[in-house]
């Protein structure tokens, strides 16, 4: 597969994406509007396994919303910025490969998100407002 084609795959999929975010939004605003006169579905939509699906999307929404900030000040073109980044991953690499660490790559990438947004406010409170 060539770039072109690989990159017009991650189009379509980021748009798919995307369309099913704002649908299943759609879909938890009619339930939240509807259940506080519906019991029945109150009751419905507080189960536990309704919860844990939310939970686990949660956590996926954040996680991608760490991850594309990341990326996107990456591939800017700020390379002090990137450099930056690029470092604060390495060292939230190195302390998640300490020993008993059983870290996962989001959980790095977490970090190093956390990492950067902290340089990056550190850094804007000497700049001069625009």
């Amino acid at each position: 597969m060539g770039s072109d084609e690989i990159l017009d795959d991650l189009h379509i999929r980021i748009l798919r994406v995307t369309e099913d975010l704002r649908s299943i939004q759609q879909q938890l605003n009619c339930a939240a509007m509807q259940a506080p006169n519906d019991p029945e579905l109150m009751e419905a939509l507080c189960q536990v396994p309704e919860m844990q699906s939310l939970q686990v999307l949660k956590g996926a929404v954040d996680q991608m919303r760490h991850f594309l900030w990341f990326y996107m000040q990456v591939m800017s073109n700020d390379p002090e910025m990137g450099e930056n980044l690029r470092q604060g991953l390495s060292q939230a690499s190195g302390k998640a490969a300490a020993p008993k660490s059983k870290t996962s790559a989001s959980a790095v990438l977490d970090i190093a998100a956390d990492v950067a947004m902290l340089k990056h406010l550190v850094e804007s409170k000497h700049r001069k407002p625009n």
